[in-house]
């Protein structure tokens, strides 16, 4: 059963957190601390994340520590049928003011393994992350990308993502 996505949306999700994508079965869930060399292994495994992934684990896990412990954000891992994280994502609700006041969904720190790249697995984490942001209140999903990511853009407008913002950012260290 498909619960969300885009128009051209390959996979089916259930909301038990079962992903089917390019006949192969994946669950979604929680990331635990024991996943974090994993994650790290997948955000290092592109030409941007080679460059800025740092190799000190412990800030991994100091960073894993805070996002588990605050309710407002669930690390997502997609594992295959032998347990191993192939996919990852970060979901935080935001509360505004905006849009009515509106609850929105960010989505961040996508990562795909490159084995599982073009089954369908990213787009069923999608459809997964926006059932779990409807069931939660949201009435929006957002995303930031690299403007370097040309796959990735098409990719999130395959989904029926708009790029209709301009984003900024400013190191502070």
């Amino acid at each position: 059963m498909r619960t969300s996505g885009g128009p051209q949306s390959p996979a089916a999700v259930t909301p038990d957190g079962v992903l089917e994508a390019g006949g192969v079965t994946y669950r979604v869930d929680r990331a635990r601390a024991e996943d974090v060399p994993a994650i790290v292994d997948l955000l290092r495994d592109d030409v941007l994340g080679a460059q800025r992934e740092d190799h000190d684990l412990a800030a991994y896990e100091r960073a894993f520590e805070a996002i588990d412990r605050d309710p407002s954000h669930y690390l997502a891992c997609a594992r295959d049928s032998q347990g191993q994280v192939v996919g990852v994502m970060q979901l935080t609700l935001l509360p505004g003011l905006s849009r009515g006041g509106a609850l929105r969904l960010q989505i961040e720190g996508v990562r795909v393994a490159a084995t599982t790249r073009g089954s369908g697995l990213g787009g069923a984490m999608f459809d997964w992350a926006h059932a779990y942001g409807r069931s939660r209140g949201a009435r929006f999903v957002q995303l930031t990308t690299d403007r370097s990511r040309a796959d990735a853009h098409r990719f999130y407008e395959r989904l029926g993502y708009r790029a209709t913002h301009e984003g900024y950012k400013l190191p502070l260290d």
